[in-house]
């Protein structure tokens, strides 16, 4: 009896461990300053842009300002993108630095709640943190928009708090960053897998969500929309070329144009690409030729 109830309080004490882990504050720099300069807000706009922000927090009566209300539909249900103006009653008016430090990085909100993964902050964690600051200096000064998104349409049993566990297995699952050597492809993986988060929508998912990283950019389904492989056996026949004009025109090797969400994303995000950080991404995704 002695042994069960050593045992009992062992793993009792494991549980409480991990509950404090998972949901701790995250690591986030407290003192972190939301810049104002014009140089720092331009680059945060370029950011905002590379990033493909508008595309899901746009709003519904002016999709060039990010005061949300998208739906997002999935298999666990609707989600609906929110306001991230700076309006201080439906917006994010009253974010400090740190606040958008721990809510990108971590999928954490100021009140310590847990972001559904909807929101890609799992590809945002890479994001350095003068990045972050400086996108966030540039929605900062933007015009504050009154507007509440709705809440989630979803099953009675997925609440907020799930989503700790759900980040714990996923971290199981998470591979160990890849090092380039190449400056150019470093950048251009940066640029794919965190600011612009193609994975999110490209790769693969399992039954809780999880991307499948062993089929990274293999292409997925959401919901009805089938979304096209990217991966280098689908690109096996792109030349660096072919996926640069790719990025500014979306038309495809054969002559083919892309459509769906996808002529969102061309049209506001990669044809605003600079031409350096559109030959990264054309050297990331066409890395399979380097020794051609």
């Amino acid at each position: 009896m002695k042994k069960i109830t050593i045992l009992f309080g062992g793993l009792a004490a494991v549980g409480l461990g991990v509950s404090l882990w998972l949901f701790s504050a995250p690591p986030v720099d407290a003192g972190a300053v939301v810049p104002t300069d014009v140089e720092a807000i331009a680059r945060g706009e370029y950011l905002f842009i590379a990033g493909g922000c508008i595309s899901c927090h746009k709003g519904d009566d002016d999709e060039s300002v990010p005061s949300g209300g998208y739906a997002l539909e999935s298999d666990f249900g609707t989600f609906y993108a929110p306001n991230i103006t700076p309006d201080v009653e439906t917006g994010i008016g009253n974010w400090s630095g740190a606040d958008f430090l721990a809510a990108l990085k971590h999928g954490r909100a100021p009140d310590g709640s847990f972001y559904y993964p909807a929101f890609p902050y799992r590809a945002y964690a890479g994001l350095t943190d003068e990045d972050v600051l400086d996108m966030a200096g540039y929605i900062m000064s933007l015009n504050p928009v009154r507007y509440q998104e709705p809440e989630p349409e979803l099953a009675p049993w997925l609440q907020r708090p799930l989503v700790a566990g759900w980040n714990l297995l996923a971290d199981f699952s998470q591979p160990e960053p890849e090092v380039f050597e190449d400056e150019l492809i470093a950048r251009g993986a940066y640029l794919a897998r965190n600011l612009a988060h193609c994975g999110e929508c490209h790769t693969p998912r399992n039954g809780l969500g999880i991307p499948d990283w062993s089929r990274e950019f293999a292409g997925a389904e959401l919901g009805e929309e089938v979304v096209e492989a990217i991966d280098g056996e689908a690109l096996e026949e792109w030349s660096f070329a072919n996926f640069d004009l790719f990025l500014i025109l979306g038309m495809k090797p054969e002559g083919e144009f892309v459509g769906g969400d996808m002529n969102e994303v061309i049209e506001f995000n990669t044809s605003n690409l600079t031409d350096e950080d559109r030959d990264a991404m054309a050297a990331f995704f066409t890395r399979h030729h380097a020794g051609d």
